[in-house]
């Protein structure tokens, strides 16, 4: 099955409005290629620096709550724009979610990565009710919402992964 995807816009699009700035990862979503694997390398590279700016754990939660209300009026104003609600260049729905996997995932290199490669694959796949954001709430909150879902799955698959570690060590 072969899917068909939109061209990026030209990077210009980006300073039309803020909402585009931001719904495109700052940029990573015009990768040519995979934007959402690159979006979701944005928000593990920017991770470290968040959470140097935001040590207290309540302030970053905080912040997540706030970036994903933004994340979904931002959605919805660069998916009219583009003229498809969950175009391959609106990436902030990888983002936010990614540093919410981050925050609850052990911090080393490894386990990052795991989580990297387990959300990518929950994104791909969509399992359900991430599907159903994804076909039928075509809106900047259903675009936000079934990343959400792989979020949520990655977090769960890296906790048994973790249980199963600490029953073999």
């Amino acid at each position: 099955m072969k899917i068909k995807r939109s061209p990026p816009p030209p990077f210009a699009f980006l300073l039309r409005h803020p909402a585009h700035l931001i719904a495109c990862g700052f940029g990573s979503g015009l990768a040519p290629v995979a934007p959402g694997t690159f979006g979701t390398l944005f928000a593990w590279f920017s991770y470290s620096f968040l959470r140097g700016w935001l040590p207290d754990d309540a302030a970053f939660a905080v912040f997540l709550l706030l970036a994903f209300a933004l994340g979904v009026t931002a959605c919805q104003i660069a998916g009219r724009n583009l003229g498809m609600a969950d175009h391959g260049v609106i990436v902030w729905d990888e983002i936010v979610p990614f540093w919410a996997v981050l925050f609850m995932t052990p911090e080393t290199l490894l386990w990052q990565f795991a989580a990297f490669l387990w959300f990518r694959f929950y994104d791909v796949v969509k399992p359900p009710p991430a599907r159903w954001f994804d076909t039928r709430m075509k809106n900047g909150l259903g675009v936000m919402m079934d990343d959400v879902v792989a979020a949520a799955y990655t977090v769960f698959t890296l906790a048994l992964f973790m249980a199963l570690f600490e029953r073999l060590a």
